[in-house]
């Protein structure tokens, strides 16, 4: 597979997400179905295997751990701290105690002596980012964390970041359905020199083209309490998939592929990470890292409206760009 970078760190072009197979979403509590389906993420090439301790918690990176074993060596392991609290303090903790006591505790989950890249999953409006970059940068030093990045950061907040010590990467969610970084976050990267990696690069499932209503998903699904789901917004935006499937259609490729594509189609540095349980989507997911679109293709995408809906409820995204 092709790969692109995000900082000096070398990835393949598509990652995977691991989240849906410990938590949110339908399909969730398949092991053995998920682990063989890492492992033959490995298999054809993905080298960037996304996770964080509030999955579960603490259930989705025990399941990567399980499934790396003897497959260590090349491969990218991506996680994230800050939502859970390990000394006492309710809701986002970034301080540097905790970053130490969370990043042992995925260490032992994830059967590794250090991690590839090593995440703040929300920016914590309590401590601030230079004390918190200070301590990963103690982590780098100590060799038990290569590379470190912020997930849903401001731009302002990641030019302060990157000053005390070099982002890798920022993990936003980022895709047909969701063009926020291109604003600010987007550029800021680029000038830096700093990766973005892509989260629900297929809209949560919604630009697959297989959600047209929620009948099907299971009852504690996260979408069915999402805004852009709900209140008639799923029926509203259903233009924006039917236009991708008719791109796919001309193209002779998947939604999803025609998505992933698109992304791929914004430069280098860019690199998704689409999640799945299942092999055969897997596949697919994969083979659009090889994929291109026209120049009028991407110029249709380009023109979609945006979804009517946030993206998250009141308090997701008041912490989000911070």
């Amino acid at each position: 597979m092709k790969t692109t970078a995000l900082g000096d760190l070398e990835v393949s072009r598509i990652g995977f997400g691991a989240m849906g197979m410990s938590a949110f979403y339908t399909g969730s509590g398949r092991d053995p179905e998920s682990i063989r389906t890492i492992r033959h993420a490995l298999d054809v090439g993905v080298t960037h295997i996304d996770t964080a301790e509030v999955y579960g918690p603490y259930a989705n990176e025990e399941l990567v751990g399980r499934a790396l074993v003897g497959r260590r060596d090349g491969v990218v392991i991506a996680t994230k701290f800050g939502l859970v609290s390990h000394i006492g303090r309710g809701g986002a903790d970034s301080r540097p105690q905790n970053i130490r006591i969370a990043l042992e505790g995925s260490l032992r989950r994830l059967r590794t002596d250090y991690v590839d890249l090593y995440y703040q999953h929300r920016v914590d409006p309590l401590t601030p980012i230079e004390d918190t970059v200070g301590a990963l940068a103690d982590l780098v030093a100590e060799g038990k964390v290569r590379h470190i990045g912020l997930s849903e950061a401001g731009a302002a907040t990641i030019r302060r970041a990157h000053a005390i010590h070099p982002l890798a990467a920022i993990q936003s969610e980022y895709s047909l359905w969701t063009r926020d970084p291109e604003d600010e976050v987007l550029p800021a990267l680029r000038e830096l020199g700093v990766g973005l990696v892509p989260y629900s690069p297929l809209g949560h499932g919604f630009l697959t083209g297989g959600i047209r209503s929620l009948d099907g998903l299971d009852p504690d699904d996260w979408r069915r309490s999402n805004p852009r789901f709900t209140g008639g917004n799923l029926e509203r935006n259903l233009h924006i998939v039917d236009e991708v499937q008719a791109v796919s259609a001309e193209a002779g490729m998947t939604p999803a592929q025609v998505a992933l594509a698109w992304l791929i189609g914004q430069g280098e540095g860019i690199a998704p990470i689409p999640g799945t349980t299942r092999i055969e989507r897997l596949e697919e997911n994969v083979a659009a890292g090889d994929l291109g679109l026209t120049t009028e293709q991407l110029d249709r995408l380009d023109a979609l409206p945006a979804p009517v809906g946030d993206r998250h409820d009141a308090g997701g995204m008041a912490a989000i760009d911070r």
